[in-house]
C-alpha cells in the first residue's frame, strides 16, 4: 500500500485535508506521475486519452480511464492553486519496496 508522507503536515489546511483523504487511485496516479511520466501530467493524460480512443498508449493505468482523467484534473487544479507538486508528499514505489 502506498502512503502519504509525514511532510504533508506542512501544507496549508485545505490541501492537507485533501491529501489525508487521498484514495488509493489518486495516490497511485501521483506516484505514476512522478515515477513514470517525469513528474508531469500531460504525458499521462495523453496516454489515457489514447487508450480511450484506441490509439497506442504506454501504460495501462486503470479500467476506469475517465475516472482517472477526472482525478488528474482535480489534482492539476490543486497543484496550480497552491503552486505545489503533490508527488512530493506520497511515498514512491522504490521507497515502499526498500522501506526508506
Amino acid at each position: 500500500m502506498l502512503r502519504v508522507l509525514p511532510t504533508v503536515d506542512a501544507l496549508p489546511e485545505p490541501l492537507r485535508r485533501f491529501m489525508d483523504r487521498l484514495t488509493p487511485e489518486q495516490t497511485l496516479l501521483l506516484v505514476l506521475k512522478r515515477d513514470l511520466y517525469g513528474g508531469t501530467w500531460p504525458p499521462m493524460v495523453t496516454d489515457l486519452e489514447n487508450r480511450l480512443s484506441g490509439r497506442p498508449y504506454v501504460f495501462r493505468l486503470a479500467h476506469r480511464i475517465e475516472d482517472d482523467l477526472r482525478r488528474i484534473e482535480q489534482m492539476i487544479e490543486l497543484e496550480r492553486h497552491y503552486e505545489i507538486d503533490l508527488t512530493a508528499y506520497v511515498e514512491s514505489i522504490d521507497e515502499m519496496e526498500t522501506g526508506r
